[in-house]
């Protein structure tokens, strides 16, 4: 897991040209003229996906996890926590479903703050747990690109 400024997204172009094939696209776009919803960078491979939704408190959500693509989260309004922890050996409450690429699971975790001007790698071995609420319920806008391994 990695979690930066923006600014700071070419400290990371060396993981592989994927990653930096999505922060470059990150940093030159603007989303709020995006409409919400899916947009292809490199087909299948790298695309993004464009959100906007309500914090909520973390009662009936799941960490996720995902075997074929690394996420990277980044919140151009807003701010959430997001629940982390490492995959190990846990047992998924839902398994794996190979067509949408993610499994649930019910641990521990730890909370992370993620706001506006932040992003978050998260790889295959990051169990997260995205759009939990700060206090009271607030509205988040983010775009998750998605980086196949």
């Amino acid at each position: 897991m990695i979690i930066d400024k923006l600014e700071n997204a070419t400290l990371y172009f060396g993981i592989n040209d994927r990653i930096k094939k999505a922060l470059n696209y990150i940093q030159q776009t603007d989303f709020k003229k995006l409409d919400l919803g899916k947009h292809n960078i490199d087909g299948d491979t790298i695309y993004a996906l464009v959100y906007e939704y309500t914090t909520k408190h973390p009662d009936n959500s799941f960490l996720e996890a995902h075997r074929n693509y690394i996420d990277i989260q980044y919140i151009f309004e807003g701010i959430e926590q997001i629940g982390l922890t490492t995959l190990e050996n846990q047992r998924a409450v839902k398994t794996y479903n190979s067509a949408d690429d993610y499994e649930l699971f019910d641990e521990t975790y730890s909370l992370i703050s993620l706001k506006k001007g932040l992003f978050a790698i998260f790889f295959p071995d990051d169990l997260h747990m995205p759009g939990i609420k700060m206090g009271n319920p607030s509205t988040v806008k983010k775009v998750v690109v998605k980086v196949r391994i």
